[in-house]
């Protein structure tokens, strides 16, 4: 166990970038996974692994090297000493990062999803607010013990690891609602 840690410690310091968007990547694949098979229920038969790759590559290509690369910017320019430093990061981490970035995330399944951008506006319009004040009622603490106790090398690990419930969540909330809203109209169209 000790040897994995150790080799992990040192990668994750040599390529913090690439370590961090393969397990971003893994993460939030996982978390689509547990969304299809225990809250969805789907029999292995039924389950879209289109839809987990889709998922999976998000957390490689988008929120794993940008989440990294913004901690990196949040230590360099805030710092993370002081209690005021970890305060101010959190800030500007539920009040920039997180708006923007749950845009790009949601705006991103979307157009996996084959959704022109009408309908990504649509659905924006319908689900952004609610998984944004979801996301205020979770996150904040989380990064504050993120900023204050981690340190910047493991900051991803930690963030993705208690993400895997907000994967599924987000997974849930915009491929099931998407599949749903398919099933209705293909029940209008009948």
């Amino acid at each position: 166990m000790w040897g994995i840690i150790k080799v992990y410690r040192r990668v994750v310091t040599r390529y913090p970038i690439i370590i961090q968007a393969t397990q971003a990547g893994i993460l939030m694949a996982l978390g689509d996974q547990i969304a299809q098979n225990f809250i969805e229920r789907k029999k292995f038969k039924e389950l879209d692994f289109l839809r987990t790759a889709q998922f999976g590559s998000i957390g490689f290509f988008i929120t794993g090297p940008v989440t990294r690369t913004w901690y990196g910017i949040l230590d360099k320019y805030i710092g993370s000493k002081t209690g005021i430093a970890v305060l101010k990061k959190v800030a500007c981490d539920q009040l920039i990062f997180a708006p923007a970035g749950l845009g790009i995330v949601l705006t991103t399944i979307g157009l996996l999803q084959g959704k022109d951008f009408e309908q990504i506006k649509t659905k924006l319009s319908n689900e952004y607010l609610d998984i944004l004040l979801n996301n205020y009622k979770i996150w904040p603490i989380i990064q504050l013990i993120n900023f204050y106790f981690i340190p910047l090398q493991y900051q991803v690990l930690l963030v993705q690891s208690v993400a895997i419930l907000w994967n599924t969540y987000i997974s849930y909330k915009t491929f099931t609602l998407g599949e749903q809203q398919k099933r209705q109209i293909n029940i209008y169209i009948k």
